[in-house]
């Protein structure tokens, strides 16, 4: 609505309190009107370019990678620009520079034989990349990305063009001064630096930065200081979460995966969390026990003296068996998990060395159980407590997990809704017939949204609750359920045999049937429900989903749907490579439409700088708009129009003189 001199008076007084707030940003009728000029002017411009990744799983390397080539596009947008002016090892070089500057600039320094010519070349065409890049950004939105040192510098030579024939001397004075003075390495770095911001304008995470890979606490360094990010949790994100606000349970859980997959060094170097108190208590119980189903998972670049793997193993057992203690405790004070399934110690013969599972009887493949009472299995032994007691004062007192953890709940949430996609990372949980799955929480039925709500919400409850309150210890048990109940929208499976894969060779017993979301998400009217739940057109959105990796190599497609549903994990994680056949996915989703780019193994970051190794990106266009996407069609062009409306009513209400002006413009 457009509001006029024949607004009505008393509609204007209704807001009159929040426009006088307004009009201390915009005191003059000049100043509204100049912001209202620019804000619709803004509501023009190309939409930003979004990217979507998932399950990255502590590949800190690939990811990072990623990243600093923006799945490919830089590379693209160099193709685009030089076209055949330039070789193919020149494209590749230039790319390289602006991926990883700083290291670049060493070489170069050690290899050009004419330095400063070699900077005059590199920095036009940078600042060519640059320009093209920031075309379809405002001034304004270019300027705050500045870097502080070179931004009166930058916006100068981002602004003029070179041929020019006015300023041509002008511009070439600049670059030529820049070498001059000796800042040329510096302002490389920077314009790098910025081409890498402004080609991803918003970046969206699927769940699972966390586990199997070596790295998650340098991702999450890497994220925090992103400019423009959201986080969709997933389990294994909740898992750590949970270990931070004081879960015993999800502790031994992430204890487990990391001695299971060989990577302390997040939680040792990355978090200082003390494992020597468990790496005592394995050698005093399990010396001689060769823990055979305990040995780590390793990959090729591991590099282990056997001493280390085999204490290694055996903390990976101790920590296991503490695990299902914990988990027993909490399954028995919460019968309303339904997990009772889950409760297998006090089904082991411990003389027989079987286990009875639903009426069948299974040999263990493992009988040593040094710290099981067969007459109360599930209770820690002294030893047991006391160590349980100094792993959770280690992560509650490791400064840097609690500060991932609360940029995790300040940017992350069960799912999101933008620019008409819904994200998140598992499932909405679905009855067989494939409607919404109805669950009681306090003797509160939900379903679907109000479902996943209410779990956020407990979610957040475990970590800002009151400590020691009834409602947060309910919380604690809660996240846990998060990471591994059969309604929990982030696990979505009817169980996790995690006792049935170490102890029982018979593989039969490891399944783990998922919900019947799993199913039905190649059904076109079921991604239409679950849209129009979530208060989405599903003529025209999309949902995108993680969690369950998507095997490429099969021949299954990432496309669900009829591409109402997409789902890119593609196996970031070293661990799934060998099913998916790729090493990940990126959607980008820009103004022109969407695309995936499927990504080849990322072989290193040295090889990358030395090598010019960069990963081997194929991209397919999903979707293509008729007419280009623009500010207007998107969440922050509907946040603009409303703040043009208001700004509309306080230039009105100056006008009827409502509210005075602060200032006397001239």
């Amino acid at each position: 609505m457009i509001f006029s001199s024949e607004t009505p008076v008393d509609t204007i007084e209704e807001d009159l309190r929040y426009l006088t707030l307004l009009a201390s940003k915009y005191p003059t009728i000049p100043d509204a009107c100049t912001e209202i000029i620019n804000l619709q002017a803004i509501l023009n411009l190309p939409k930003g370019t979004e990217h979507f990744l998932t399950d990255v799983h502590g590949e800190y390397e690939s990811f990072t990678h990623v990243l600093r080539n923006a799945s490919g596009v830089i590379k693209r947008k160099i193709n685009d620009i030089f076209g055949n002016s330039l070789r193919e090892i020149e494209k590749k070089e230039l790319a390289t520079i602006i991926y990883y500057p700083e290291q670049k600039l060493d070489l170069a320094l050690r290899e050009e034989l004419d330095i400063d010519d070699w900077y005059k070349i590199t920095l036009h065409k940078l600042i060519k990349i640059c320009r093209t890049i920031s075309s379809k950004y405002t001034r304004s939105k270019v300027r705050k990305a500045l870097p502080p040192d070179f931004a009166y510098i930058i916006e100068e030579l981002l602004h003029e063009q070179q041929n020019t024939f006015n300023k041509q001397e002008y511009y070439n004075g600049i670059i030529q001064t820049i070498i001059k003075i000796g800042r040329a390495k510096e302002f490389i770095v920077a314009i790098s630096n910025l081409i890498q911001r402004l080609t991803i304008d918003r970046l969206h995470i699927l769940g699972d930065i966390y586990d199997r890979g070596p790295g998650a606490h340098i991702i999450l360094d890497t994220l925090m200081h992103y400019h423009s990010i959201d986080i969709q949790w997933g389990n294994h994100d909740i898992l750590w979460m949970g270990a931070a606000a004081g879960s015993e349970s999800c502790i031994a859980n992430v204890l487990r995966i990391s001695t299971r997959y060989a990577n302390l060094d997040t939680v040792e170097e990355g978090y200082g969390i003390n494992l020597l108190p468990l790496a005592t208590f394995a050698l005093d119980f399990y010396k001689d026990d060769p823990c055979k189903s305990f040995k780590p998972k390793l990959f090729p670049e591991n590099n282990y003296r056997e001493n280390d793997l085999n204490l290694m193993s055996q903390m990976h057992k101790a920590i296991t068996i503490i695990q299902f203690k914990l988990e027993g405790a909490i399954i028995k004070r919460c019968p309303n998990y339904e997990m009772q399934n889950r409760l297998l110690l006090h089904k082991i013969d411990y003389e027989k060395g079987t286990i009875d599972i639903d009426g069948k009887e299974y040999i263990l493949n493992d009988t040593n159980f040094p710290t099981i009472d067969p007459k109360d299995p599930y209770k820690l032994t002294q030893e047991e407590r006391e160590l349980v007691g100094k792993l959770k004062s280690s992560f509650s007192n490791s400064e840097k997990l609690q500060k991932h953890v609360r940029f995790l709940y300040s940017k992350g949430s069960m799912y999101l809704k933008y620019n008409s996609n819904l994200l998140y990372h598992g499932c909405i949980a679905l009855n067989a017939d494939g409607s919404f799955k109805k669950m009681k929480i306090d003797n509160v039925t939900y379903s679907g949204k109000s479902y996943i709500d209410r779990t956020e919400r407990i979610a957040r409850e475990a970590y800002f609750g009151k400590v020691d309150s009834e409602s947060k210890l309910y919380a604690l048990d809660s996240i846990w359920y998060l990471w591994c109940g059969s309604n929990s929208p982030l696990f979505g499976k009817d169980k996790m045999t995690t006792f049935e894969r170490y102890f029982i060779n018979d593989k039969s017993t490891h399944k783990e049937i998922k919900n019947p979301y799993y199913n039905y998400r190649d059904d076109e009217s079921i991604c239409n429900n679950i849209l129009s739940e979530f208060e989405l057109n599903p003529n025209d959105s999309h949902i995108i989903n993680g969690h369950v990796p998507v095997k490429t190599k099969q021949g299954e497609s990432p496309i669900k749907a009829n591409g109402k549903l997409l789902v890119i994990d593609g196996g970031f994680s070293k661990a799934y490579q060998p099913e998916t056949g790729i090493a990940g996915y990126t959607l980008i989703y820009n103004s022109y439409g969407l695309l995936l780019a499927s990504h080849a193994p990322f072989e290193s970051t040295q090889k990358a700088i030395d090598e010019g190794k960069d990963i081997l990106s194929s991209t397919i266009v999903l979707e293509k708009s008729t007419n280009r996407i623009r500010v207007t069609d998107t969440d922050v062009g509907l946040e603009i129009k409303d703040q043009i409306k208001d700004l509309e009513l306080l230039l009105t209400a100056y006008r009827k003189g409502l509210i005075k002006e602060q200032r006397v413009t001239l």
